[in-house]
Order: C-alpha cells, then structure tokens, then sequence
C-alpha cells in the first residue's frame, strides 16, 4: 500500500537559520513528502539555498505575512500538511510519528506533538509536554480547554500536522477566524487549531518531535520590539471567550465565571499593550448584552 504525500510547507522570511530549518525537512525518516518553500526574503539568500538542494519546490512569493502563509498552506499538494516555520526545526521522525498518529483514525483532524523551545545556538531552552502520555480527545474539549484556560498547550504551527481537505473545507478566508473576530494579526494559530478541530478528533504525540526557535536578534512575531502587533496576541485570549461563546463553544454560565480572570488580566496589561483595553471593552459590552 501506498504511503500518503505528505507537503511540509515552509513560509519564510528570514534567511539566518533557514538552512537548518530545510535541513530538518529533507532529512525526515518518512519516505513520500514534497517540501514546498515559499520565499518572501528581501535578498536572494533563500533562493541560493534551495537551489543546492534538488527536488525543493521553491516559489518567490509577492505577499507578506499573514498572506505568504495562507499562499503556501493552499499550495500543498499532500493527504497531510505539515507547516515549519523558517527558523524552525523537526525532529528526523516528526513526519513519520504524526501520519501514524492519523492511520487508522479517520475523525482525527488535527496532530500535535510535544515540543522543545531552542535559542540561536539551538540549546534547549523550555520543554513543552502538555500531557503525560499520548491519546486522543475531542475537538470541542481542545477549544474549550484552551479558551477557559486562556492558554495554549498546542504550540506553534511548526508543532501539528492536519488534512489538506480539512484546510479547503475551513476556506482562507476564515482560517484565522473564530465566530466573527478575526484573529489574523494576533492569535492566528489558535484560529487556525480551533477550526481545524471543529471537523474531528485531535490526536496528542506524546514525543518530542519539533524545536521551536526564539531568537532576540530576528523579526520574528514573538519579538517584543520586531512585532507592533504582539499586544493582540495577549488581548485575542479575552475576545476569544465571546467569541467562543458566540458559536456555541462555551456556556452563558461559563463565559460569566470568566469575569474575574479577565478583569485580572486587564488589570495586569493594560498599561502594556494598548490593545488590551480594546478588547475588554468588547468583552465587557458581550456581556452587558447577555445580561440586559
């Protein structure tokens, strides 16, 4: 029996680590990938690279961001889509452990593995394992669990895989949106795991299997002084619980016991990110609504 294509997908930026970031991709223990780049560099850097290295499908891209990443997501051609980020790393069996995780388990939408946090000089940082063992759990509890939590135990896209018919059944236009906010510029990759468990299962791999990268140095989203936009990916937790709400996902009683928690939260950031102020003032008007 044929193996299933597998498309690791890698949007990129910045050239500093990217050789090693597409190093991991080549150098997985899966057999049946295509490894899809698409460059939005300023310099030429990252075409050179892909050059050395045969059977990398590269394509210069004219978009940014947001719009480079929903390009190369809708270009993958695989059963599976694995993202990687360009200054990113997978372990050599990540592709591997993940379509194993989907054999045998058609209401699974969505695998996502433990993971490590590295730095520049790619020394282990923080260890991410949000359960002790693997397993599967329904869609509707990650959504849940992660807005009442307002937390993220899945990581960042280069931690999960999911079904391409998933991703075309989502449409892009509202990958990165849960009920009516739009979470494109903050909390997209939250977005992006709830509406890919709204069609299944997610399964948890209980192995190390991605490496994450901080670096202070690079313009990377997690860089305070690199990203104008990070205070949304703090005051998105707030507005995802209305929203969460809104589609059903959580109740009337449990969004109300939220108040506290929030209130907190606005307490703590609102002098730090202007956006927080914003979206309590949306949080608290839901609940005015709710209750008027």
């Amino acid at each position: 029996m044929s193996l299933p294509l597998v498309s690791i997908v890698i949007p990129s930026y910045k050239a500093s680590h990217f050789e090693q970031c597409l190093r991991s991709a080549i150098g997985q223990t899966y057999p049946n990938t295509e490894i899809l780049v698409s460059d939005n560099c300023p310099t030429e850097e990252i075409r050179d690279i892909c050059a050395r290295f045969p059977g990398v499908i590269y394509q210069r891209s004219s978009v940014i961001k947001t719009d480079n990443i929903l390009g190369a997501l809708y270009s993958a051609k695989g059963v599976y889509v694995k993202p990687l980020f360009d200054d990113d790393l997978l372990h050599p069996f990540c592709v591997e452990r993940m379509v194993a995780a989907f054999s045998g388990r058609d209401d699974v939408s969505m695998v996502f593995a433990a993971s490590q946090v590295i730095d520049a000089g790619n020394l282990r940082t923080e260890t991410r394992r949000p359960y002790e063992a693997s397993g599967q759990m329904r869609g509707a509890d990650l959504h849940r669990n992660m807005t009442l939590g307002m937390r993220n135990f899945v990581g960042e896209f280069t931690g999960i895989m999911f079904r391409r018919s998933t991703l075309w059944q989502i449409g892009w236009q509202r990958l990165f949106h849960v009920g009516s906010h739009d979470c494109t510029i903050g909390l997209a990759d939250i977005a992006a795991y709830f509406n890919f468990a709204a069609h299944g299962a997610v399964f948890y791999v209980d192995e190390e299997l991605s490496y994450f990268r901080r670096d202070a140095t690079l313009q990377s989203n997690s860089n305070y002084n690199a990203n104008p936009n990070l205070g949304y990916c703090f005051s998105d937790y707030i507005d995802l619980l209305w929203a969460s709400h809104e589609i059903g996902m959580i109740s009337t009683e449990e969004l109300l016991a939220t108040q506290e928690q929030v209130h907190a939260v606005f307490l703590s950031l609102q002098g730090v990110f202007e956006q927080i102020g914003r979206s309590y003032e949306r949080y608290q008007a839901y609940i005015q609504r709710l209750q008027g």
